[in-house]
């Protein structure tokens, strides 16, 4: 069995995450996953589980917050490949 790293949990199903940087990480849960590698919403600072939207290097969790926190207009909107 692995543990967890967020919990510590002792579980015979957990699993590894290899990140493009070269980490490598254990966890018993998708939501442990989700609590450390999911990155964070700049503006409202919750966790951006789906594509997420990046604006000159800063990323967000949606259209709104993005517009919200850096006036990008209107064209901008939650869809994969927008920028």
């Amino acid at each position: 069995m692995a543990s967890c790293e967020v919990c510590g949990n002792d579980y015979e199903l957990a699993f590894e995450v290899r990140t493009q940087g070269g980490g490598e990480h254990v966890f018993d849960s998708f939501e442990c996953a989700i609590h450390r590698l999911a990155p964070v919403c700049e503006h409202c600072g919750c966790r951006v589980i789906g594509h997420g939207v990046s604006v000159d290097g800063r990323f967000f969790c949606c259209a709104h917050c993005a517009r919200t926190a850096t006036g990008v207009g209107e064209e901008l909107q939650d869809a994969v490949g927008t920028s």
